[in-house]
């Protein structure tokens, strides 16, 4: 039996995706500080950049809950190569992560990889810049 807490919700949010132009469906799932989960997909639109990318959904979906914090972050997508957030992605989720956030690489099977959000994103923009 598998245990981890993402698989079932990462494959729901994958097959939930909007990806008619690029074909490429990105499943995540964002577990805020008080251990809620929660599941975005992919919504692309015609109009290139105007889409969504998952982690921004799921980001939204916890920020509509009323959290502010998350610790980890799950992606999931299909391919041979790792799906990491794009560079937008990374700074969405530090503007809501805590230091020790993990970012944690799926593809449909099974976890391929796990790095911190300093690893992906190191030297990252933050409020504290702004003060």
């Amino acid at each position: 039996m598998n245990d981890d807490p993402y698989l079932a919700l990462l494959r729901a949010a994958l097959s939930r995706a909007y990806a008619p132009y690029s074909n490429f469906s990105v499943g995540a799932v964002v577990r805020a500080q008080s251990g809620a989960l929660y599941s975005g997909a992919n919504v692309e639109n015609a109009a290139y950049p105007e889409g969504l990318c998952a982690e921004a959904s799921a980001i939204a979906a916890m920020v509509m809950a009323g959290e502010r914090r998350l610790i980890e972050v799950a992606v999931m997508a299909t391919g041979k190569a790792l799906c990491s957030p794009c560079g937008g992605c990374r700074q969405k989720i530090a503007e809501f992560a805590l230091p020790e956030a993990l970012i944690r690489l799926y593809s449909p099977d099974a976890l391929r990889a796990v790095f911190s959000l300093a690893e992906l994103l190191p030297h990252s923009f933050t409020a504290e810049h702004l003060n």
